[in-house]
């Protein structure tokens, strides 16, 4: 029995010739490319399972828009968002397996730009599909919150903070 590893993970569709921004799962650098034939879980009902890497075109380190050869049009493409992209391990080189150090952020100020200073990073959560803050708030609740680019707004070193966009309702959570 092979084993996989869960490399990529189908953030949403990108045309409608059925291309989809993948980001790199599990702290892993981005390793989908063109010929890599892939695995998507979960699987899903009227879309492919198993697909072969068409084109990738990066957007930044742990990013591209990726055009499958099975997936020729925006329906199908929106079906597989959410999924995971799993690849045999053997098809690796295992230092490039290695995920990437996660940064040290604990004591760290997280200020939302709509409700203000949240609180101090007690430590980042590792998850298969993403990271979170989790941030010790006053009164001794914790938040958590998404490590995504679409939340992060700015981190500056110097001050040891990071402002974050939230969507209403998350802190509450």
């Amino acid at each position: 029995m092979r084993e996989w590893v869960d490399i990529a993970y189908l953030a949403n569709t990108r045309n409608l010739n059925g291309g989809l921004v993948a980001r790199s799962a599990a702290g892993l650098p981005f390793l989908l490319s063109e010929g890599l034939t892939v695995a998507l879980v979960p699987p899903r009902l009227d879309a492919p399972r198993r697909v072969r890497v068409a084109s990738v075109q990066m957007r930044s380190d742990d990013e591209a828009v990726v055009l499958f050869d099975e997936v020729t049009d925006a329906a199908t493409a929106q079906a597989l968002v959410g999924c995971h992209c799993l690849a045999p391990r053997d098809d690796f080189d295992p230092a490039d397996l290695v995920p990437e150090e996660l940064p040290s952020w604990e004591g760290w100020t997280v200020v939302d730009e709509a409700a203000g200073e949240v609180g101090a990073v007690s430590s980042l959560e590792e998850l298969p599909q993403q990271v979170l803050l989790a941030v010790a708030r006053p009164g001794g609740s914790e938040a958590l919150i998404p490590l995504v680019d679409e939340f992060v707004v700015t981190v500056d070193e110097d001050a040891r903070r990071i402002d974050v966009r939230l969507p209403a309702g998350l802190l509450d959570l």
